[in-house]
């Protein structure tokens, strides 16, 4: 008689897809809450925009869908305050720092990640202290610089802090220390100079970082709001960011007006970051800050 053993091998294969099974479902869980942490309020400034004065604004639980949508808050905004030259004085001095950061940032950045100077290390250092202090204690100083300057209360102030960042110029310079070195040295051998080595074989290379540059600079120049609100004194010269605070009244205030101006200064960044997104994320992996 020959018996067989009714005893199989254990299967491992339910065992190892259950915790990749809950490792996805963490991932879709911490996914979910971080888009509500960071769409909730850009939905709920856009709701509020779209209610009319007659719906409640504080009711429990908060209604996201306005009952009756209106245009009216946008009108209201345009009527109150001249959004067309707040919007333009805003294009301008993102405009400027988009091209400073973008000439300057690039510029900074292909001395520190190819050149071979004294004192290399001691700029890039500088840099990098840069970025760990606060804004809000060389405001002082800033401001005295430009008004000795005779730029208080015009555009070129405002941007001109702002017009080189420490941050773009340490992106810019580790991009283009990522680069082979034979490409420059390919280059040397073929006479070239230092500014052929750098518009025709360096610069090419990292148009993405180019464009996260020049996104960050757009983005952080559109929103700045402390820092014009000091400088500008006149409200012709305000940017939008300040021209809409004159929403806000000492005795009156409408959320709904106040919400419709924070969705007209949205529009641009949104365009804006539209149009580049291809090459941001592109530009992100090529420039991400390396030790």
């Amino acid at each position: 008689m020959f018996s067989f053993s009714s005893h199989a091998p254990p299967t491992t294969g339910n065992r190892g897809r259950r915790p990749k099974r809950l490792g996805t479902i963490a991932q879709y869980l911490i996914l979910t809450l971080m888009t509500v942490l960071m769409a909730g309020p850009l939905l709920w400034q856009l709701s509020l925009s779209l209610k009319s004065s007659g719906e409640s604004l504080y009711e429990r639980p908060p209604r996201l869908v306005p009952e009756h949508p209106t245009w009216h808050n946008f009108v209201a905004v345009l009527d109150r305050i001249p959004v067309p030259h707040y919007f333009l004085n805003s294009l301008l001095v993102a405009g400027m720092a988009v091209i400073g950061n973008v000439v300057g940032a690039t510029c900074a950045g292909y001395a520190l990640g190819k050149l071979r100077f004294r004192g290399r290390g001691v700029a890039t250092a500088v840099f990098v202290a840069a970025l760990l202090v606060p804004g809000e204690i060389v405001l002082i100083s800033q401001f005295l610089l430009v008004r000795n300057a005779g730029l208080a209360n015009t555009l070129v102030g405002v941007v001109l802090p702002t017009i080189v960042a420490a941050l773009n110029v340490l992106l810019m310079r580790n991009a283009f220390a990522s680069l082979p070195a034979e490409f420059d040295e390919a280059a040397i051998v073929d006479g070239a100079n230092v500014w052929q080595r750098f518009i025709r074989v360096s610069l090419p290379q990292v148009k993405g970082v180019i464009t996260v540059v020049a996104i960050f600079s757009f983005i952080g120049s559109w929103n700045d709001f402390l820092w014009p609100l000091i400088v500008l004194s006149d409200e012709s010269n305000y940017t939008l960011t300040v021209g809409l605070n004159r929403l806000r009244g000492t005795f009156y205030s409408d959320p709904r007006l106040v919400a419709a101006g924070t969705i007209i200064a949205l529009i641009p960044i949104v365009a804006f970051f539209a149009i580049l997104q291809r090459y941001f994320f592109r530009g992100l992996e090529e420039g991400g800050l390396k030790g």
